[in-house]
């Protein structure tokens, strides 16, 4: 009896051995599967990233190819109307050296007209830069200095110039007008024109000070003869220099809709340029063509 129950545990003891066998095999077996699953999608995701690649390279170079084709075609073009240019030019008798004197002096032309707009440009700016400095930050608040395409633009304010509903000077405008005359007549060489502006909103002719005012624009056009006068008559500007005119509401810088934008709009301008007659020497400085 002693002798079978021996022999049953050794046989026991040995099936499962046998059993932790076969679940340590399964187990090593489903992690090897699991890692060439993985290295199986790892390759299939680089090679198809790899065939997009490719793709996209093929695509590159055809374009280049296309690109190479068309700079082929130019240049063909370009030799042929170079050939027809030359042949032409051998058949007519066209001297080279003069056609290179005409260039030479294009473009001696071309390099005075950018010497020029260059000092233009320069003087604009310290002209700007020296007005900006002599007004005070209060003068500032009511005066705009801008340079745009080279004209130099002052804009004043209507209250700050004017008594009200009038187009008489006021007395707190003496001052400022003042500083801005001294810049005017330390630039000799540029024009000055005046332009009075308005907003849209009819003129009160019923009033003392405005029985001689039709509409805007006679009040637009004495407001600016107003300014030309003191600069000519009280700081001594060179009424050669001067204009005056008037473009009444029909030049608004925003619309009339608020308060705000018609006080915007109701300005003098004070437009400092280069003088005219200089620029048509320059035209007249051009060479001729034949």
């Amino acid at each position: 009896m002693k002798k079978n129950l021996v022999m049953f545990s050794v046989i026991a003891g040995c099936v499962l051995m046998s059993s932790c066998v076969s679940k340590k095999s399964l187990e090593n077996c489903q992690a090897e599967n699991q890692k060439l699953s993985e290295n199986f999608r790892d390759m299939a995701k680089n090679y198809q990233d790899a065939k997009e690649q490719l793709a996209a390279s093929t695509a590159r170079m055809t374009s280049l190819e296309d690109q190479l084709a068309q700079q082929k075609k130019d240049y063909a073009a370009l030799q042929g109307s170079l050939d027809k240019s030359l042949a032409n030019a051998g058949q007519n008798n066209i001297s080279i050296d003069k056609l290179v004197d005409q260039i030479n002096e294009s473009n001696q032309y071309i390099r005075h007209l950018v010497e020029v707009k260059s000092k233009s440009d320069s003087l604009n700016l310290v002209l700007t830069n020296n007005l900006t400095r002599s007004l005070s930050k209060e003068e500032l608040k009511e005066v705009d200095v801008q340079v745009l395409k080279g004209v130099v633009y002052i804009s004043l304010a209507d209250n700050m110039l004017y008594k009200s509903g009038s187009y008489e000077i006021n007395d707190r405008a003496a001052e400022t007008l003042s500083k801005i005359a001294k810049i005017i007549k330390d630039y000799k060489d540029y024009d000055v024109l005046i332009e009075g502006n308005t907003d849209n909103v009819p003129v009160n002719a019923s009033a003392a000070s405005m029985k001689n005012i039709r509409n805007n624009w006679d009040l637009s056009c004495l407001r600016a003869s107003s300014v030309v006068q003191a600069l000519q008559n009280q700081y001594g500007v060179d009424p050669k220099r001067l204009t005056a005119g008037g473009r009444g509401e029909y030049n608004p810088v925003t619309s009339n809709d608020t308060e705000v934008g018609k006080q915007r709009n109701r300005r003098t301008q004070i437009i400092i340029t280069p003088k005219l007659d200089q620029f048509m020497d320059l035209i007249g400085q051009a060479p001729e063509t034949e």
